[in-house]
């Protein structure tokens, strides 16, 4: 019950490789929850190779059946010290709100928001037996229904319906939660990365992985911090 514990979905590359690369350095051990095996096994050898202490763990944030599976940490290790809700998808049919694809929406909410939600609350009882439980949200700056309503805001151009609404509702998940576990010694909180180079922007970031990793790391490992707020690198953002 003494050794930490992460669970970070979405691993096996870009921003989510890097976020269990730095958890990992701080001493905890790291599950990597990724739904291909073959990509999360390869993460899983690089980070062993770098003599950090990770494992595997075959899970796919729509399939219920997967995340459910997520009940063996406790046989494992009787806890869960953090949940890194990492896993996103963009997808080529979303677009502007009068004619991104409604089936590319379903799909995009479907892995960023509700894929967030069933996996906090398939590990909560885990959280629970923490000491400093802690829930970071991958979120975006693309979520925060205020900047969307400034047109000078340098991404006020950015409408791209399904995921900014994903973010959006996953940010409205972290304040309610928070809200929920106010009390309990659980930190609920939403981070953005910043405008980051990976697959899912075709690299068109102007950040490096590890500089979009930086601020989830810190809030993943502030043990006993704040709860119920939207972070960046440098501050906390308006929702």
């Amino acid at each position: 019950m003494s050794q930490r514990v992460a669970l970070v979905t979405g691993p096996n590359k870009g921003i989510g490789f890097e976020v269990a690369r730095g958890i990992a350095k701080s001493g905890y051990v790291v599950l990597l929850g990724a739904r291909n095996p073959t990509s999360g096994r390869k993460a899983a050898n690089i980070l062993t190779g770098e003599h950090l202490d990770v494992q595997f763990v075959e899970l796919d944030v729509t399939r219920m059946e997967t995340i459910s599976a997520a009940a063996r940490i406790e046989a494992d290790f009787g806890k869960l010290d953090v949940l890194v809700d990492n896993a996103g998808i963009a997808d080529p049919q979303d677009g502007r709100p009068s004619r991104a694809d409604v089936n590319a929406i379903e799909r995009v909410l479907r892995t960023n928001f509700l894929g967030a939600v069933a996996m906090a609350q398939a590990v909560l009882p885990l959280l629970r037996k923490s000491d400093a439980g802690r829930i970071v949200n991958v979120s975006s700056d693309l979520g925060s229904i205020t900047r969307h309503g400034d047109p000078t805001w340098k991404y006020a151009h950015v409408k791209v319906l399904g995921y900014c609404a994903a973010k959006a509702a996953l940010n409205m998940f972290t304040v309610q939660l928070a809200f929920e576990l106010k009390d309990q010694g659980i930190a609920v909180n939403s981070v953005n990365p910043g405008f980051t180079a990976t697959d899912l922007n075709a690299h068109r970031g102007q950040q490096t992985v590890a500089e979009g990793a930086a601020e989830i790391v810190r809030v993943a490992l502030q043990e006993h911090g704040p709860s119920g707020k939207f972070l960046e690198t440098g501050g906390e953002l308006v929702w």
